[in-house]
């Protein structure tokens, strides 16, 4: 049985909008609307609480053909959340995307962008990055990412994704987003 982890600040809809109090990031906002991940940060779901709260207490990892799979039940009917249905359902280009790109790339490319941290680790501290990829990064650990604490530090795999975006590489977000669902099934 899997235990529900769940936080009111995460897996949320990115804002996208222009406003007065966003003029600063037009630029990044430009950039995420036109992102191949776009329609994964705008899509609302309407999640009924019962349901939810029944896929995790029925979630359980199955592996078919070496492939691994989230097996639940939602309104008493069952389904198999895979890389491939969340690359679906989200409208992702990323089939064979990275899954994680090299230590010295993601420390090369964080350096390109402007981080003013250390870069021999693999946590990195979001207040050290230029605010507008401080917004970047926001969106990604809000939206994208199974994070439900430490909003300020993140590790490799978002990292990744940053290097992925900023870059303009394939990153695989299917399988991030697989891997955080995973995270949350009790074995």
């Amino acid at each position: 049985m899997a235990t529900i982890r769940s936080c009111n600040k995460h897996n949320m809809i990115a804002c996208v909008e222009k406003t007065a109090q966003n003029a600063d990031f037009y630029q990044i906002i430009d950039f995420l609307t036109g992102c191949s991940i776009n329609y994964s940060l705008l899509v609302d779901p309407d999640l009924i609480g019962p349901w939810l709260q029944q896929f995790w207490a029925t979630a359980s990892l199955q592996v078919i053909n070496d492939v691994p799979h989230i097996r639940a039940k939602v309104a008493g009917k069952k389904i198999l959340i895979s890389e491939a249905t969340i690359r679906a359902d989200l409208l992702f280009d990323d089939d064979n995307g990275v899954d994680c790109f090299p230590k010295q790339v993601i420390w090369d490319t964080l350096r390109d962008i402007g981080y003013e941290g250390n870069l021999a680790q693999l946590t990195f501290s979001k207040p050290l990055f230029s605010p507008q990829w401080k917004y970047l990064i926001h969106v990604l650990l809000h939206c994208l990412s199974p994070k439900s604490t430490s909003w300020e530090q993140f590790g490799t795999n978002i990292a990744s994704a940053l290097v992925g975006l900023a870059t303009n590489q394939r990153f695989n977000f299917s399988l991030l987003i697989l891997n955080g669902m995973l995270g949350h099934i009790q074995m």
